[in-house]
């Protein structure tokens, strides 16, 4: 049905191939670009088939961006390279005529912050070239927004209370280590924490605010209000919103570890001088932390992500509970990759078929609340990313 130019190999990219090249029938060509290209083969030998050609690419020269696209011509480009990389791929694509579909929003290398205004800022020129950009298709952002969307369409007249409540209760052995790339995910926990209420944003110091919540088939875990990209568009998309927040788990040792990073100023994102030359602490931890994608083999245990939503329906309060638990044991089992990456993957796959089939296809700039939820729901039933309903229950928020 469509070709579509995949832009990085981490653990995400391999589930991404992984289930492009499961729909033949859907995704006709594919081909894997990263700076490395020796990753893109190895997942493509393990895909098989021929299925997946592959390619180099620096993801931040956009002329050698530009001459990719050109040569292989796809009908939508999906990055799952570096937030860093968002503005450079839109540009390339933009002035080759493709759509575009990513699962973070922009994030500057000089500065730890999210924020959607640099993507929303393309709006128009998407629009008039008669493209569609599709923003945040992972899980959370992605699916997060889309079980909102959905809540909204079926069983809300008023969505006044979301908590997002993301818990990873695996065990991968190490006695540190992220799920994604270290740089983004530390520079993600250790910012300020930031939530929605009353129509204004509210800051806290990092971690300020947390109690246990009890996650389905989990248990309870202390969960943190840490601030998360959805919150920005969905607080945008549903006026409604009194108040909406985003809650992490993170372990004692974790926290520690983080800690000792920050307090010996491994997490800087500032250039220091080294042995006569500049390095940046976070990227030398980076290259001495174990790889995110080499978790999976000894990954043990859950993840359990979903929305909590308070609202109104019929003139009544309603509580409402939508999430999906995944094991990481059974996500390496089908792709390599554990279910951090794996939770990401899917819908990014589930998002770009949106667009071949043309149920997601506008001009312009869109976050994933913005389209229809329910085909999209469906493929996630289908696709490995059950999700489950509970009615009328205590939210614990």
């Amino acid at each position: 049905m469509g070709k579509v130019l995949v832009i990085g190999a981490g653990g995400v990219g391999t589930v991404v191939i992984h289930k492009m090249a499961s729909l033949p029938e859907i995704f006709s060509e594919i081909l894997l670009a990263s700076r490395t290209k020796s990753k893109c083969d190895a997942i493509a030998e393990r895909v098989g088939k021929d299925r997946v050609k592959t390619a180099a690419i620096d993801a931040d020269d956009v002329p050698e961006l530009l001459k990719l696209i050109n040569s292989f011509e796809p009908d939508i480009v999906v990055n799952v390279a570096l937030p860093y990389q968002d503005l450079h791929i839109m540009d390339a694509c933009l002035e080759a005529g493709v759509s575009y579909l990513d699962t973070a929003n922009y994030e500057p290398l000089d500065e730890a912050k999210f924020e959607y205004s640099w993507q929303w800022a393309y709006t128009a020129r998407y629009r008039k070239a008669g493209l569609t950009a599709i923003l945040g298709c992972g899980f959370d952002p992605g699916v997060t927004s889309i079980f909102t969307a959905y809540a909204a369409k079926h069983h809300f007249d008023e969505i006044h209370y979301l908590d997002i409540v993301d818990c990873n209760a695996g065990d991968h052995g190490k006695p540190f280590a992220t799920n994604f790339n270290p740089e983004i995910n530390i520079r993600e926990v250790t910012q300020k924490g930031k939530y929605w209420e009353h129509g204004k944003w509210i800051y806290t110091k990092p971690h300020e605010i947390h109690k246990p919540l009890n996650y389905p088939g989990i248990g309870p875990k202390e969960s943190y209000v840490i601030y998360h990209e959805e919150l920005e568009s969905l607080v945008k998309n549903f006026p409604t919103l009194k108040r909406a927040r985003f809650w992490m788990t993170f372990g004692q040792e974790y926290l520690t570890h983080l800690r000792v990073i920050q307090n010996i100023g491994m997490a800087g994102i500032e250039p220091v001088m080294f042995d006569g030359r500049e390095i940046v602490p976070i990227r030398f931890l980076k290259a001495v932390l174990p790889d995110p994608g080499d978790l999976g083999e000894n990954y043990k245990g859950w993840t359990s992500i979903g929305c909590r939503i308070r609202g109104i329906k019929d003139g009544k309060e309603k509580t409402y509970y939508i999430y999906n638990n995944c094991s990481h044991e059974a996500a390496y089992k089908e792709t390599g990759a554990q279910a951090v990456s794996y939770t990401t993957g899917v819908p990014a796959a589930i998002g770009t078929m949106m667009y071949l089939k043309g149920i997601w296809k506008k001009p312009g700039v869109f976050n994933v609340e913005e389209f229809d939820p329910d085909p999209f729901m469906e493929q996630l039933n289908l696709l490995g990313l059950p999700w489950v309903e509970l009615h009328d229950v205590d939210l614990e928020l």
